[in-house]
């Protein structure tokens, strides 16, 4: 890979920057994390339409513009510099999982919708808490004109705002091998019931039911063989998820450390800035090589991932790595400022939060690393 940005690459961070800079300040960041709040951010959901963010990993035919997974990294390491909504992050996800496992018809229905910013829009398709495991938790039955789904999905992101959940499901038909189908639901569907959960990030998080809730033939897909989902296919899309996840994980360390440095350069201890004592500095210095080291193993992973690679290797050790980083970053950062950084009004604990948020999701360190090992055959 080149650790090196071209031109193109450039201009899309500055853009993406500017962007999310006007239509995502820290007072809509705090707006939408009130507890129980109705806030939707849909000035900031058209502004990424206007400017082709929401369509960039879409291929043009349909609305996109036909740029790769690498490029939409870049937009998430900006976005996560910001703390923004992860109803983007779902919905641009959203986008990746229908063009990979979707039909033909349903991209078409689906993805010039998502460009156009004219969609709201998640994927419940692996386990929450452990990305590696992408067996389905919903059962299919056979039902006139399509399927009934049935099960549980224990943490869906979103669910309560989406227009449309893609999910998975196996297949139970008798005296036929179980498949693994997606389907597309719609969170007005009858059966389908979600329970708000609370969490420290504010973020609309539901324990969702599903109790024969129906889904037509034309919102299923089978796969290109009809004969079910390839595993590889899925396994690609969650890995996808972690590695971008790993960008915006990336930027928001970033975040943390430029504040931080502004801090402790302005802050005065003892007639000069705290910033000119050694052991401040060296609290910055590990801060700064760890988070390096996190940019570099998150872009990594991205750039094997958008070339169709599952990267498992590569993406177990971004998460890994970008987990511990943007975790210690915080921390070292409450250190830094002081007594003002456990003050709300700083907004430091927001990027607390939220970094603890994103070292859960889809996986620990711990669980990354069991993907490791089973990559390496060392289970």
């Amino acid at each position: 890979m080149k650790l090196v940005a071209n031109q193109d690459q450039l201009d899309l961070q500055a853009m993406s920057a500017a962007v999310l800079a006007k239509q995502c300040p820290i007072s809509v960041v705090r707006e939408l994390a009130e507890p129980m709040s109705e806030s939707s951010p849909d000035k900031l959901m058209t502004a990424l339409a206007e400017v082709g963010v929401l369509g960039l990993a879409i291929d043009e035919e349909y609305g996109g513009g036909g740029a790769s997974l690498y490029e939409l990294g870049v937009f998430f390491r900006e976005a996560g510099r910001v703390l923004c909504p992860s109803i983007v992050y779902s919905t641009l996800q959203f986008g990746i999982a229908v063009g990979r496992l979707a039909t033909p018809e349903q991209r078409r229905r689906y993805l010039p919708a998502l460009a156009e910013g004219r969609l709201r829009a998640g994927v419940a398709a692996w386990n929450p808490g452990d990305a590696g495991d992408i067996r389905p938790t919903l059962t299919a039955t056979p039902a006139p004109g399509g399927w009934l789904l049935n099960g549980t999905l224990p943490f869906a992101v979103n669910a309560s705002m989406s227009d449309v959940v893609l999910v998975t499901a196996r297949t139970s038909v008798f005296a036929e091998p179980e498949r693994l189908i997606c389907a597309f639901v719609e969170r007005t569907a009858e059966g389908w019931n979600a329970v708000p959960l609370s969490n420290m990030s504010g973020e609309r998080l539901s324990r969702v039911e599903l109790v024969d809730v129906f889904a037509s033939d034309a919102a299923v897909s089978l796969g290109g063989s009809g004969n079910g989902l390839s595993a590889d296919d899925l396994r690609w899309v969650a890995n996808a998820a972690v590695a971008l996840q790993c960008m915006e994980m990336a930027g928001g360390g970033a975040a943390v450390l430029d504040r931080t440095v502004d801090y402790i350069a302005q802050r005065e201890q003892f007639g000069r800035p705290i910033g000119s004592f050694q052991a401040a500095q060296h609290i910055v210095a590990d801060m700064h090589i760890a988070l390096e080291g996190a940019r570099l193993a998150a872009a990594h992973a991205v750039w094997w991932v958008a070339r169709g690679e599952s990267a498992t290797r590569a993406v177990a050790i971004a998460k890994m790595q970008c987990n511990e980083a943007y975790k210690r970053a915080t921390l070292d950062a409450h250190q830094l400022h002081g007594g003002m950084g456990y003050v709300l009004e700083t907004d430091l604990h927001l990027w607390s939060e939220r970094a603890k948020v994103t070292e859960i999701r889809y996986g620990t360190a711990d669980i990354a690393a069991g993907w490791l090992q089973k990559e390496l055959n060392l289970a």
